[in-house]
């Protein structure tokens, strides 16, 4: 446990809050900036005296318990609540369940990537955000927001194209659902997930058992591609560790074949979009009124 360490964290963040944005009184004069010691106290629910020994580096190992309860009244976001954890010597409780929310800096982003596609995966191997290109390299199905690739790619749900890496996709998607499982032991949406691959698959149930292992990183695969023929593409796996996500970036090597079919392929969507921009700003534009004579 790093006391002093912990000590100087719990200051830094009590004395950076707001007391109005917690509904806090503000009329009494302060000689500090942020909260008291008592305020943090209270909304932990725990003694005056207990925390102000853990700001002066003279407290015990607090448990747990008390370290989520610090993490909600010092309002800290998911980084700052593993560093608390960490400094207190305390391994980190299990989450609640996979987020499946994007942030719109991170939807923002798919949007502004040109000739690459996109998407955004949650633990649970759900597609909660992608970009146009995206969908037209997986699929249509992608648009509807409910594809999750471990279904498709261990129950053929949705469409799925022939790929040279199926067999070691198969086994990275494994790798990421066993860690998400001991991630967030009570989501009911996974555990109905993990019901449902281990009775329709057998591929999945045997590679489950030899307990793979995966590093998000960078891998290569050719696509066969209905429309756009045989492609070869990279894919390059960004990580959103506060959400726990992935987003994959699917690209291909410059001045190849494959790199003019996607650009190609970017444009033929670009002028979709302004076509369709242009046809609702004209269903938009009010009908001229003809007088009568």
């Amino acid at each position: 446990m790093a006391r002093e360490e912990l000590a100087r964290f719990l200051r830094d963040r009590r004395e950076g809050l707001c007391p109005h944005e917690l509904g806090l009184p503000t009329s009494t004069p302060r000689r500090t900036p942020g909260l008291r010691r008592e305020e943090v106290a209270e909304l932990a629910h725990m003694s005056v005296d207990y925390y102000t020994r853990l700001e002066q580096a003279r407290g015990p190992r607090p448990s747990p318990r008390i370290l989520d309860a610090l993490a909600q009244a010092l309002r800290l976001v998911p980084a700052e609540r593993s560093h608390l954890f960490r400094l207190a010597g305390s391994s980190l409780p299990p989450g609640t369940h996979a987020v499946q929310r994007v942030r719109p800096q991170v939807a923002g982003m798919l949007r502004r990537l040109p000739e690459t596609g996109a998407i955004v995966t949650d633990a649970a191997y759900g597609v909660v955000a992608w970009n146009p290109l995206a969908q037209a390299l997986l699929g249509d199905d992608l648009g509807r927001g409910t594809t999750n690739l471990a279904r498709r790619r261990f129950l053929g749900q949705g469409r799925s194209y022939e790929s040279s890496s199926a067999e070691r996709f198969g086994h990275i998607v494994v790798a990421r659902l066993r860690r998400a499982a001991d991630r967030y032991p009570h989501d009911a949406r996974l555990a109905g997930l993990l019901s449902e691959l281990r009775s329709g698959s057998e591929e999945f149930r045997q590679i489950w058992e030899t307990r793979p292992v995966h590093a998000p990183g960078h891998r290569t695969k050719v696509l066969d591609h209905p429309t756009a023929g045989r492609l070869r593409l990279n894919c390059d796996v960004l990580l959103v560790p506060e959400d726990d996500q992935e987003v994959v970036l699917m690209t291909a090597d410059p001045g190849s074949p494959s790199a003019r079919t996607l650009r190609g392929l970017a444009a033929r969507l670009d002028r979709v979009a302004v076509d369709a921009a242009e046809l609702g700003s004209c269903e938009q534009e009010p009908v001229p009124h003809r007088r009568r004579r």
